[in-house]
């Protein structure tokens, strides 16, 4: 069986890694543009926003959290896998109104502000009350990437695909990220989001941090080698430019949440598009009209958590395991 794969990102790549695991000869087209990975802070939230409006999607991001562990020891080199846990944040009372329907949905007990900063010293006194979730991890996408191309070392082609018709395989799995929609003629739109890296001595931080501050939502991911990266808005727009407003925003909520960030390098300043649908929920399943090719795109915000079980369920489907039932809620078809 020969399986190309349309796509160089976490997606591709997982799905790749795993059809090899099982035997099949696989071909990633990689096109050599820096994917929403790349910016990604790599955040595992599967009791995040997306998935409350959304019983299936819910479902399918609390089992993509459960199968990271065993995905990580799999690998079995650094990736970055950290599970220290997430704080959840409000800075004033109106940030708590909003925030503590959402804790109070997933049963966490709030934490005074004396308790937050026993966890975190660094935290403004302003932080009004938070939540600990023990089961929100982070993981470093740039790592993740690199070891995955090193396991299909050998199979990935420098190539820009910008036509099915041109893939000679007996089955296509298009992961693509934004560029599926001209692909296969799917709704998948890019939603812009810029991110900063700072960069200080390790030690700041231990937790990732995800806050609502005067009403705007930022993270704050602090990584072991003393990069912290900060983000991110959500923009409707195609264009890849850093914005002055969109970095002052950032860094003002950011150091409103920890004032010493204040006295860290800004290291970085990227632009990445996150592949949307309309209903925010991944494309995952056989492209109506076309048994040969199935999709495995449109994963938004949750691309990095949702990379293990997406990997599982699609090679499962083409090496012709009987179909998860989840699967059917993610189909292409439906749009």
């Amino acid at each position: 069986m020969s399986v190309a794969i349309v796509g160089g990102g976490i997606i591709g790549l997982a799905v790749g890694w795993r059809l090899l695991e099982r035997g099949v000869d696989v071909t990633v087209f990689d096109d050599g543009r820096l994917g929403a990975w790349h910016v990604a802070a790599g955040m595992l939230a599967p009791s995040g926003e997306s998935a409350h409006e959304q019983e299936a999607l819910a479902r399918l991001m609390a089992a993509a959290g459960e199968r990271w562990p065993a995905f990580a020891r799999e690998l079995g080199v650094e990736i970055g896998f950290d599970v220290t846990g997430t704080l959840s944040l409000a800075m004033t009372a109106d940030d708590l109104a909003a925030a503590d329907r959402v804790w109070t949905r997933h049963r966490l007990a709030r934490l005074r502000p004396s308790e937050l900063r026993e966890r975190e010293p660094a935290l403004s006194p302003r932080v009004r009350a938070g939540v600990y979730s023990a089961n929100e991890w982070q993981v470093d996408p740039r790592r993740l990437v690199a070891v995955l191309r090193d396991r299909l070392a050998g199979r990935i082609v420098a190539k820009r695909v910008e036509s099915l018709s041109e893939v000679d395989a007996g089955t296509v799995v298009v992961a693509a990220g934004c560029g599926t929609a001209g692909l296969t003629g799917l709704p998948v739109r890019p939603v812009k989001g810029q991110v900063l890296r700072l960069r200080g001595e390790p030690g700041l931080l231990r937790h990732v941090l995800d806050a609502t501050v005067d009403g705007r939502h930022v993270y704050v991911v602090p990584r072991a080698d003393g990069e912290v990266v900060v983000g991110a808005t959500q923009e409707e727009r195609t264009d890849s430019l850093v914005t002055a407003g969109g970095v002052h925003d950032l860094l003002r909520a950011a150091i409103d949440l920890v004032p010493a960030l204040a006295e860290l390098e800004l290291a970085e300043t990227t632009v990445g598009h996150r592949p949307g649908t309309p209903d925010n929920a991944p494309l995952l399943g056989r492209l109506d009209g076309d048994d040969r090719v199935i999709v495995a795109a449109g994963h938004f915000r949750n691309g990095v958590l949702l990379a293990p079980i997406t990997a599982d369920l699609i090679a499962g489907l083409v090496v012709g395991d009987e179909p998860d039932p989840l699967l059917a809620h993610f189909a292409p078809g439906r749009f």
